[in-house]
């Protein structure tokens, strides 16, 4: 019997996710056909059900794919050392992943097809909420650390950085010409104006009252 070697095995399979992953993006789930798949991945008809049994299982295979990287980031970013940065990392990477057009319209179209398929909405439901819990843990590391400001509760922190890192996708898409370091630069320096702890008013000498302003966390 021929043994199957397990890293090749899934490096294939990630490939013709990844290949998969641009189909469905460029057509929709709906036109795009396994035989596309298949020239994208480079790869017969039987070989893609050797990995997958249907169009379906493709298409829910890259977003458990997903599941799988976001829980590798999240325990990436629990090791290093300074927690805003750990909260920054995670930010960026996913602002990165989703800033790419084939990500952002793939996006929207698996939030089209979780209308249909309740099996596929709770898997989406559940990576948001990986990422949301992982974020969390992450931003109270901060908040204890003096890095984050103690009175912004830290579940809902998490939420509005998913919520932001979001909210570039629509843009995107109706903006091509986009240019993703530069919105990246902007969202960091609008995470830390928004999370930064802020020094108490003090009264100097002179006996005139003077708002020490805010301090970066970066």
């Amino acid at each position: 019997m021929r043994t199957v070697d397990p890293a090749k095995h899934e490096a294939k399979r990630r490939a013709i996710l990844d290949a998969a992953a641009g189909c469905f993006a460029m057509k929709g789930f709906e036109k795009t056909t396994t035989a596309e798949i298949c020239r994208a991945a480079g790869i017969s008809t039987g070989s893609l059900f050797h990995y997958f049994p249907n169009k379906r299982a493709v298409f829910i295979g890259i977003f458990e794919q997903d599941a799988d990287e976001t829980a590798a980031l999240l325990a990436e970013a629990g090791e290093i050392e300074d927690p805003w940065e750990s909260v920054l990392h995670v930010v960026v990477h996913v602002s990165e992943q989703l800033l790419h057009p084939v990500a952002a319209k793939l996006v929207l179209e698996v939030a089209a097809q979780c209308s249909r398929d309740a099996d596929l909405a709770r898997l989406i439901q559940g990576n948001d909420r990986a990422l949301r819990d992982g974020l969390t843990r992450l931003v109270t590391r901060a908040v204890d650390a003096g890095r984050i400001d103690p009175g912004l509760p830290p579940p809902t922190v998490a939420s509005w950085l998913v919520a932001l890192v979001d909210a570039p996708l629509s843009r995107v898409i109706l903006e091509p010409d986009l240019d993703p370091a530069a919105e990246l630069a902007v969202m960091k320096e609008l995470i830390a104006r928004f999370l930064r702890p802020v020094l108490a008013i003090s009264a100097p000498a002179a006996g005139r009252v003077a708002d020490t302003g805010e301090i970066s966390p970066g």
